[in-house]
């Protein structure tokens, strides 16, 4: 009987043979070996099918393992259980005064799953979230472990991964001392004229939202580190009340604003952890550019915003550092992040995603992983150098393809 179960938003219904929430590591392998096809489902919150393992497969679930924050306050370094959610994690680590370096919009995201995808905060010196990962533990197709750490010339495939190389059940994650963020809103950015870098730079992490209703920025989020220079914010005005990033959404929902100090957990996402996050009922989109070429992809975007505007509910731009992994949307290039959150309705979203692909497609746009996009797996495989390297390692960990997709599949050509 073919068992279904939803991601976060409700758009994808995942069909499996069997779904599993192990209780513990040896239960895990014993499925994992056991199984013909298996695809793990983190928070659920993607908005494709990247964790679809077919109608004979298996659906597994780590959120039941027993939870592993084991923090080292000597060598700055936590492992992690791959299904703890990072507001669980960001807990622990501030307790022992440490702290990760960022962190997503949205602290209700699994670790393991969040790496996986390419997942990322803001910021021009923040690299994605996988970006701090030292080391991953992953229970391969026959049940048994493997470790992958820096220095290993597989790591650099190993983390941002697809899930397509075993079940990570384990993440070793580099950490730093505690720091307090101050969190600012700023309202109407012009677009005209409009110097990214010096915006982008203006603060440790920086998040422009827009409706595209009109050229230019509804409002600009910083987040200032209390140890780090201030600067001027000369080209928007401070908002006179908290603010949501869609419109008519309670602010509460968000963390702390109007400069007020906090722990870096509790200011680098936009929501808090005990809110629903975001609108709540809504698809996603996102795609990940040359940071050079942000200022003309957004004249792209403003070219086509009448489209873009009659299904958005919000729009933002982030900045993403360059990193090494094979199938990060950041590798090899300093990124900004265009993010759209659309209204819940496929069919009436799917056209203007198209036309989004359109608009930038030639500035080499990467859709993030567990969003919806519809970039076809040739032009993905032409905009990864690695891709090749990265298929080796999975054949090389995965022979029978145990851990593959139609998804998977396509991406790697086979």
């Amino acid at each position: 009987m073919t068992r279904t179960v939803t991601n976060w938003a409700g758009n994808i219904t995942y069909a499996a043979k069997e779904l599993h929430r192990p209780r513990t590591l040896d239960a895990l392998r014993s499925l994992v070996a056991g199984s013909g096809r298996v695809r793990v489902l983190g928070s659920g919150h993607s908005f494709n099918e990247i964790a679809e393992p077919g109608p004979d497969g298996t659906l597994l679930s780590i959120a039941d393992l027993p939870p592993v924050c084991d923090v080292d306050t000597q060598a700055r370094t936590v492992r992690v259980s791959g299904g703890v959610r990072y507001a669980e994690l960001a807990r622990r680590v501030h307790g022992h005064g440490l702290a990760l370096s960022n962190m997503a919009s949205l602290p209700h995201i699994s670790v393991a799953g969040s790496v996986a995808t390419g997942t990322h905060g803001s910021g021009v010196a923040n690299g994605s979230l996988a970006s701090v990962v030292r080391e991953v533990e992953i229970v391969t197709a026959d049940g048994s472990t493997v470790t992958i750490a820096r220095g290993d010339e597989r790591f650099d495939g190993a983390v941002t991964s697809l899930g397509a190389l075993g079940v990570v059940v384990s993440l070793t994650l580099d950490l730093e001392p505690a720091f307090q963020v101050e969190q600012h809103v700023f309202t109407e950015l012009p677009l005209a004229g409009l110097d990214f870098e010096t915006v982008a730079a203006s603060a440790y992490s920086v998040s422009l939202f827009t409706d595209w209703r009109r050229p230019g920025f509804r409002q600009v989020w910083l987040k200032r580190r209390t140890d780090q220079p201030r600067h001027d914010v000369p080209w928007a005005a401070p908002a006179t009340e908290a603010m949501h990033p869609v419109p008519g959404m309670p602010a509460v929902n968000c963390t702390e604003q109007f400069g007020v100090p906090g722990p870096w957990h509790e200011r680098l996402p936009h929501f808090r952890a005990e809110f629903t996050p975001s609108s709540g009922a809504e698809l996603q989109s996102e795609y990940l550019l040359p940071r050079s070429a942000a200022v003309e992809a957004l004249h792209a975007i403003d070219a086509v915003r009448d489209t873009v505007a009659a299904v958005l509910q919000t729009c933002e731009v982030r900045t993403v550092a360059a990193d090494a992994q094979w199938l990060s949307p950041a590798y090899g290039r300093d990124t900004v992040a265009l993010h759209f959150t659309w209204v819940e309705d496929t069919a009436a979203v799917l056209p203007v995603v198209r036309r989004v692909e359109e608009a930038l497609d030639p500035l080499g746009a990467r859709p993030h992983w567990g969003k919806v996009f519809t970039t076809p797996a040739p032009v993905l495989r032409e905009r990864y150098p690695r891709l090749g390297d990265f298929a080796a390692l999975a054949r090389s960990l995965d022979p029978e393809g145990v851990f593959t997709n139609v998804f998977v599949r396509d991406v790697l050509g086979g």
